[in-house]
């Protein structure tokens, strides 16, 4: 009789990936994070264990919207008191928190539980080239558009 593979978190090998955003489109871009966030390039690929990888986002400030997006998307937030949502335009987001615009895209790609709320924590954006996780010797993952 045959059983079904079943990784345990402390069997996982974890992987460090470097991903330049320079030119990508925020979406697509997203997708394939969130795929290796979720471990889903891996044979031994658990839906309900974190068996992913590491990510590093450098440039994310250099992140492309196509069509209007750049003026028409809003990020919300609410204060909890009556009348306190906020919109904040993809525009002005990119302008103050360039990190915040794809931590957005791939957190929306994540499971919405405590899984998700784990895998997230593996996400290291930065808007600028520059990264402090060289200790770590990430491997370039290439995303093809």
């Amino acid at each position: 009789m045959r059983t079904t593979y079943m990784a345990k978190p402390g069997a996982v090998e974890r992987n460090w990936y470097v991903v330049d955003a320079a030119g990508k489109r925020v979406g697509r871009l997203a997708t394939e994070i969130a795929s290796v966030l979720r471990g889903k390039h891996k044979p031994e690929f658990t839906p309900h264990t974190d068996v992913g990888d590491f990510v590093v986002v450098v440039n994310a400030e250099k992140v492309v919207f196509t069509g209007k997006k750049l003026t028409d998307k809003g990020y919300f937030r609410h204060s909890g008191y009556p009348g306190g949502l906020r919109e904040v335009k993809a525009i002005d987001m990119l302008r103050t928190h360039p990190e915040r615009v794809l931590e957005a895209a791939v957190k929306g790609m994540l499971p919405k539980n405590s899984l998700g709320a784990q895998l997230y924590t593996k996400l290291k954006v930065y808007a600028g080239p520059e990264h402090p996780h060289q200790a770590q010797q990430p491997k370039p993952l290439v995303i093809n558009e």
